[in-house]
């Protein structure tokens, strides 16, 4: 009697957690993967490795197995958008990803076009997906197989289930001026309105500085994230009991930024129009201060 009573005990937890903790268990994989991690999973059949750097570097040398989704052909489209569902449905049936994969990419030393397609496959609901913590080749020799061989994924048939709450519009974001938290994840220049690859100079109003760049460091193999508790510092000032909704140039900073706030466990989700819709668009608020900067210098002359 008393077993059978122990043993219900232990399935009520047990499911209890499942309940509480369902999506960490189901994920089946870190959301930051290192070396180490990859090394030790390298032989499972789910796992599907994606390089999203171009043809050219690629075919120089990638890891072992790995599959060529270049992040401006696969994507984003020709306005630096999101592809259409169709397309990018059918680029990742083509890479050999399912519901049961365990998708982890990489890419160059900025490893912001890694986050990409990171946060693309969140969107399109495949949760199972992992940053490589280095860019490619910072890691010991022979630690991890690189090829030059070309390797042809069996094809596997991958069904999207978008997720809009990971994903905002320039007007979802235009009505979370003054509510919500808005992150601009481009270098202090581009924040400061000194440069700009839009028409227009400055950032969205409200919004705070986090360069997606300061998320990792360069050593002479390359780029690697930093620590999680030296991120967690580093954005200790943004709070955890609202929204952040990130911006950068074209989505791939904000990425990087999304990847990391969510495993500081903030509730984050990406503008994927980014800079270049927003400040292209003539009829939306701005602020600019390098402008007010230097129109205060002349009131003062």
């Amino acid at each position: 009697m008393y077993p059978i009573r122990i043993n219900y005990i232990i399935a009520t937890i047990l499911l209890l957690t499942g309940m509480l903790f369902g999506a960490d268990a189901d994920r089946a994989m870190p959301s930051i993967v290192t070396v180490e991690w990859l090394k030790a999973h390298y032989d499972d059949p789910h796992l599907v490795i994606v390089d999203v750097r171009e043809p050219a570097l690629f075919e120089k040398g990638h890891l072992e197995h790995a599959v060529n989704m270049p992040v401006f052909r696969d994507l984003f489209n020709k306005a630096l958008m999101l592809p259409k569902l169709d397309s990018l449905k059918e680029v990742f049936s083509k890479a050999g990803i399912d519901k049961d994969s365990l998708l982890v990419a990489y890419g160059d030393d900025q490893m912001i076009w890694a986050a990409r397609l990171y946060w693309v496959s969140e969107v399109l609901g495949h949760k199972k997906v992992g940053l490589l913590n280095v860019g490619y080749g910072n890691w010991k020799a022979g630690e991890l197989p690189v090829t030059t061989a070309h390797y042809q994924p069996e094809r596997k048939e991958f069904v999207p289930n978008i997720d809009h709450t990971i994903l905002d519009t320039k007007l979802s974001v235009l009505m979370s001026i003054g509510k919500d938290v808005i992150v601009d994840g481009r270098p202090k220049a581009f924040y400061m309105g000194e440069k700009s690859h839009a028409k227009r100079y400055g950032h969205i109003p409200k919004a705070v500085n986090y360069p997606g760049h300061m998320n990792y460091e360069h050593n002479t193999k390359g780029s690697r994230l930093k620590s999680l508790e030296v991120l967690a510092e580093h954005y200790r000032g943004l709070p955890k009991n609202k929204k952040i909704i990130l911006y950068c140039e074209d989505g791939a900073d904000a990425a990087l930024n999304y990847i990391i706030l969510k495993e500081l466990g903030y509730k984050a989700s990406v503008y994927e129009g980014s800079w270049l819709e927003w400040g292209n668009s003539l009829n939306l608020p701005i602020e600019n201060p390098s402008k007010d900067l230097l129109e205060n210098r002349k009131d003062h002359k």
